[in-house]
């Protein structure tokens, strides 16, 4: 059977149509109606939603099927592929997505396709089954399968789509994010014709739905999920068999005299808890699908049954696949109530039971989350000892002995959802909900996954690579203590619903609907204000609800996204009300407070905000944030004070972050697709790399926009999930006067699974470390360490450091699905007050040291005998070199800096934004030129050297020039003024004070610091202060206090946009060196506070100039910044300034101090033993200085 499909750009298509009149009227090419530009003409032909089927032959073989399906954990997620791989490896595991499923066959693979550029050049008859498509690509291939009734199964296409059989037209559909199911039984060819049956799909890339697809995200027309042939049982019939689409041969039964033509279509699991929660009333809701002479078919003698299996079991027993006896695993058969009377239309089963002490579903069960498998089929009543065959459901027909005629399945959770007066409840207890938003999205195939059926290797099955991307997805969510995610902002693959279900992640399922386009315009109403597009919201929310229906991972249902509000929203609420009541209602449309939600779910609200709201009385409902702290290159600032609103406020509950991952098609071949390479943009150097808005010639765009997760789309972790890890983790820790308190934040677990151990470190050096031996903590409880019989205490008390740092730690002691033992879930650093009141650093002379001084012209050059040479020019009033023997260390002095490369949220706000606020000031184009410089002190000892610069915009240099030669000129527009005194003594030391004294006039400043270049070779980094990872005044609660090593090259953070980044802050020190251990050490002096500290080979300027990472230059030097004070980076959103008040810079006068000094390395046995004495001022780098 051939598969042929097209996509037509414009939303337009062929010439001809078969020729029976309601076809005609629904023609491609009827322009006198084109119904993909009708609202109110949404589906034709297509059935009813329902969920996914699997039409098992045997129960054993449901078992079995699902078996294979839970076998997932972390290690598959190292599997996961990214790159040209991924591609080919997802096209050619497309099939295993149906394994164990004999009456199931996929149709991903070997299509013929084509891209119409517009209406007029689509093939004439391209559907017809004499069309030669032999010129048109290919995109690969499908296997055989045998069934009966024969259903035709789209997972998913955007945004709308025609359906051929043999020439004849199927069905037409809309909706991007949700099946489409036809039946095509009467139009395949028998197989004793030995003729090919050949299936045509053409796809409109536009069509009246995509107003209602108006989401944030990369645009990706075609079939972009499964494509299935389910094949159902008719009864008894005489059989013949028909082959079926995709240059590949599939026969399937076309029978001819039916007896029963009945199967299930759907079902719907529910369960009731106690007030106690220890018994759960179970009830299972079965629909019947009856074809054609539906009167014809008696139900008295079909009855159904239920069973339910604990499928977690299946992972623990230790027992290999064969020797398995699944069905031993049973715990519960439903009972069948009497079928319905006089049922009109619709047949109905209702299968019901008790379970007593059930495990409760939810996101907490620390190794696998407890779940049932259900099936559900028929049984004759007729024969009790069919009864002990299998606790499942069977559907039989009278006249059978007992074999089965059909069989469904599908994960269910036992768990209850609920509200209380401000709060959400899972099984009574009000979790907080720790999220992310989740566009689905991968960087080789873009919103393809092809799914297939995922297990491990040594079964012998292929793995699924995309399947692969969404185990990865949840093992790094799941590590970093994220526990619910939204689905942004449409349904997503049905596979990502059971990963959830299994790995325990709390689901908010959004509708397909956003039309937040339709805000700025005042010539159209809006789609939810009109009725003639109530039909099509309704039937995206019907066919959400209706799929998804059985997950037990799911907690609410979301109406969409930033759609408005209106009549419309109030009918969709409606429906879901009615249909679910056993999940709570979500919408942030018309102000997140409708009454079509339960749940105020604001996006983007300031801290002082939501706090408001948390406190009004008149407000029942909790407040959830449905998108916060929005993740756009280097962002997620000010987090911590959402988590510190939430923590400590009755009524707050948690949010979403807005959001998972960077979105890059890594893809753009020519002429749309290459199975091969899949979407991969390539430069004219061959060079591949990730892309975003513009990059492949599109217009408009929304540039870098989608380039705001806090992964990378390999998803390797942005520096801000350390910070996202922290602030979820479910075990807190704080210093609470003379204890230290241990609360476990967990709703469900004790802390039984979780070992504890305490780590002691003072001024960076480890002074012990050991097991915490506590009791049990249960949920919601906590636990007090008196600091006096601490097992660090005697440590602590005994060390003469300046300040000591306490590190607890939570790890796994076992396994999971989702991490190794020993994962680390909770970390949390604690400062324990110093021994005795902390001293200024000093540095300590060494009276019989001299120096040795010149002046040639306008340089100073400032020596000591074969170890170090310093040369400062007067007239730039810099450090113009440093050298140490004949490594030169400073190939550029130590300049003031203002400025940095800025963020995204710097430029967030348009004229009001940080960036353009600073550039009106000139801060863009500040320059900082000498005004005076001289030298005050000079004696053996120590020189002392005054410098003051004025900061000018570059294009007043030319002014300072005319000063300076006593010529008029106009006025100099001085930003800034900066007092610099050197102290270089013979020690090696250099203590530089810095008296920066900006316009008061001037807005909030990037940064306050200084700036120099290093010579290149000085790649190896040491610091002592907050890290190891990148961290900002406002994002560094995770970071913890230390001593920390780092190529230069390692420290950069290839954000795909490059912008300020690589900083680590409350640096006390930090060195860098050559590979010969030669260097220069710099640290905060005096009683200056730690510094902002970054070094790259891309200075701030390249940083500015580089619109992708791969873009960027590497210079021959490093550039080091060591900031006095840094903004803050912000996050609460990106298109308006947000840094909190205390994290900005404002335009005041600044003070501080910096230390410099040569880094010698020990040559001598005396040297090595000055190395050990000397207490280098406090500091923990022994800095080498010799007379």
């Amino acid at each position: 059977m051939n598969c042929r499909s097209f996509v037509a750009q414009k939303g337009k298509a062929s010439d001809s149509m078969a020729s029976i009149s309601p076809v005609g009227l629904l023609s491609p090419n009827n322009y006198s109606h084109r119904i993909w530009e009708d609202p109110s003409f949404i589906k034709w032909r297509k059935r009813d939603a329902h969920v996914p089927l699997h039409s098992h032959d045997t129960v054993e073989g449901s078992l079995r099927y699902w078996y294979e399906r839970s076998k997932v954990d972390f290690l598959n997620a190292n599997l996961a592929l990214w790159h040209d791989d991924a591609v080919f490896g997802a096209l050619e595991s497309a099939a295993f997505w149906v394994k164990g499923l004999p009456f199931v066959k996929s149709l991903s693979g070997h299509w013929k396709f084509f891209l119409a550029t517009s209406p007029e050049s689509v093939p004439v008859n391209f559907y017809d089954i004499t069309f030669d498509d032999s010129d048109w690509l290919d995109c690969s291939g499908p296997t055989k399968a045998i069934g009966r009734r024969i259903l035709l199964h789209f997972e998913a296409v955007d945004s709308a789509f025609f359906v051929w059989v043999n020439g004849v037209l199927i069905g037409y559909s809309q909706d991007s994010r949700l099946p489409a199911e036809f039946e095509i039984t009467d139009h395949c060819y028998p197989f004793d014709l030995d003729k090919d049956n050949v299936l045509s799909v053409q796809v409109m890339r536009w069509s009246d739905g995509s107003y209602l697809e108006d989401q944030d995200h990369w645009w990706l027309s075609g079939i972009h999920r499964d494509v299935l042939l389910l094949s159902k049982p008719e009864g008894y019939r005489s059989s013949s068999v028909c082959q079926h689409p995709c240059t590949a041969y599939i026969p399937l039964v076309v029978n001819t005299m039916v007896h029963n033509q009945v199967f299930i279509t759907d079902y719907f699991f529910k369960s009731t808890l106690d007030q106690n929660f220890l018994t759960a009333d179970l009830q299972v809701e079965v629909k019947l699908d009856l074809w054609q002479n539906c009167e014809n078919v008696s139900l008295s003698n079909i009855t159904m049954e239920a069973t339910l299996y604990d499928n977690s079991g299946w992972s623990t027993s230790g027992k290999d696949n064969d020797e398995m006896d699944l069905s031993s695993y049973d715990v519960l058969h439903l009972n069948l109530r009497p079928p319905p009377t006089g049922s009109l239309g619709s047949h109905f089963y209702l299968l019901e039971g008790k379970l007593e002490k059930p495990r409760l579903w939810s996101s907490e069960h620390i190794f696998k989350p407890e779940h049932h498998a259900m099936r559900v089929s028929g049984l004759s009543m007729v024969s009790a000892q069919l009864l002990c065959i299998l606790a499942a459901t069977y559907l039989f027909n009278e006249n059978s002995s007992g074999n089965i005629l059909d069989c469904e399945s599908c994960q269910v959770g036992i768990r209850q959802i609920s509200q209380a007066p401000k709060q959400l409840l899972v099984n009574g207890q009000p979790v907080v909900i720790r999220g992310v938003n989740r566009h689905e999205h991968h960087p080789r195939t873009g919103k393809a996954t092809l799914e297939a059926c995922m297990i491990k290797v040594k079964y012998a099955f292929l793995p699924d690579y995309n399947s692969i991307s969404f185990f990865k997805d949840l093992v790094v969510m799941k590590q970093n203590n994220i526990n619910a995610v939204r689905n942004s902002h449409y349904p997503q693959h049905p596979r990502w619903y059971e990963l959830c279900d299994l790995f325990g992640v709390y689901m908010i399922d959004e509708a397909n609907i956003e039309t937040h386009g339709f805000d700025l315009s005042s010539t159209f109403k809006h789609p939810t204000q009109e009725s003639r597009w109530a039909s099509s919201m309704l039937d995206r929310v019907i066919g959400m609800v209706e799929r998804d229906k059985n997950h037990a991972c799911i907690i609410s249902w979301s109406l969409g996204n930033e759609s408005g509000y209106g009549p419309n929203h109030c009918a969709m609420a409606g429906w879901i009300r009615e249909k679910d009541s056993s999940r709570l209602l979500h919408y942030e449309g018309g102000g997140s407070r409708t009454s079509s939600t339960d749940i105020i779910c604001p996006m983007y609200m300031r801290v002082w905000d939501i706090l408001k709201i948390a406190k009004d009385p008149n407000e029942s409902r909790p407040l959830i944030l449905c998108e916060y702290s929005h993740a756009m290159g280097n962002s997620n600032g000010n987090i911590h004070k959402y988590w510190e609103a939430i923590n400590g406020t009755f009524g707050l509950q948690g949010g979403f972050i807005w959001d998972w991952v960077d979105q890059v098609p890594a893809v753009v071949i020519p002429y749309w697709f290459d199975k091969k390479l899949g979407l991969l943009k390539v430069d004219v150097d061959g060079c591949k790399h990730w892309a975003y808005g513009g990059d492949f010639g599109d217009s408009p765009n929304d540039l870098n926009f989608c380039l705001n997760g806090i992964v990378w789309p390999d998803r390797t972790p942005h520096p801000a999930m350390h910070e996202v890890k922290y602030l979820y983790q479910p075990i807190k820790i704080v210093l609470a006067e003379t204890k230290v308190e241990i609360t476990n934040a967990q709703y469900f677990n004790t802390t039984q699974e979780i070992e504890f151990s305490w780590h002691l470190h003072g001024d960076g050096c480890n002074l012990g470390c050991g097991t915490l031996n506590l009791p049990v903590i249960q949920a919601q409880e906590s636990y007090g360490i008196e600091q006096e019989s601490a097992p660090w205490y005697s440590v602590w008390k005994a060390c003469s450091a300046r300040e000591v740092f306490l590190t607890i730690i939570g790890k796994l002691r076992h396994s999971t699905r989702w991490a190794k033992d020993c994962h680390v879930l909770a970390s949390t650093q604690l400062i324990l007050s110093a021994k005795d009141d902390s001293i200024p650093h000093v540095v300590r002379l060494i009276s019989d040291s001299n120096l040795i001084s010149k002046n040639v012209g306008n340089i100073i050059a400032i020596e000591k005998q074969n170890s170090w040479q310093i040369k400062l020019n007067t007239q730039t009033g810099t450090i113009e070199s440093w050298k140490v023997g004949e490594c030169s260390l400073i190939n550029q002095g130590l300049l003031p800096c203002l400025w940095r490369a800025p963020t995204d949220n710097d430029k967030g706000g348009a004229p009001n934004s940080y960036l353009c606020k600073w550039k009106a000031a000139l801060l863009d184009r500040l320059t900082f030129h000498t005004d005076e410089c001289s030298v005050k002190e000079l004696t053996s000892n120590m020189v002392h050297v005054k410098t003051v610069f004025i900061g000018v915009p570059k294009d007043q240099e030319i002014l300072l020039k005319s000063k300076s030669s006593n010529q008029e000129s106009e006025p100099i527009h001085i930003q800034c003024k900066v007092e610099v005194n050197y102290y270089i003594h013979s020690t090696g030391d250099v203590i530089v004070d810095y008296m920066v004294n900006p316009k008061n006039d001037l807005p909030p400043l990037p940064r306050v610091g200084v700036v120099f270049h290093l010579e290149k070779s000085l790649d190896h980094v040491s610091w002592y202060g907050k890290g190891p990872f990148e961290c900002y005044p406002d994002r560094k609660e995770a970071a913890h206090v230390g001593i920390y090593e780092s190529s230069v090259q390692d420290l950069h953070v290839p954000y795909i946009f490059p912008v300020e980044s690589s900083g680590r802050t409350d640096v006390r020190w930090v060195a860098f060196q050559n590979s010969s251990g030669v260097g220069l050490y710099a640290s905060a002096y005096g009683t200056s506070p730690p510094m902002q500290m970054s070094a790259s080979f891309y200075g701030t300027a390249e940083l500015e100039r580089a619109t992708h990472n791969h873009y960027l230059v590497e210079k021959d030097y490093v550039e080091v910044h060591l900031d006095h004070k840094h903004m803050g980076i912000g996050g609460d959103d990106s298109w308006s300034p947000c840094v909190h008040d205390e994290y900005l810079v404002p335009p005041v006068p600044y003070s501080f101090s910096i230390r410099l000094s040569p880094i010698i390395p020990p040559t001598t046995d005396e040297e090595r033993l000055l190395s050990c004495a000397s207490d280098s001022a406090g500091d923990e780098l022994a800095v080498l200085a010799f007379g």
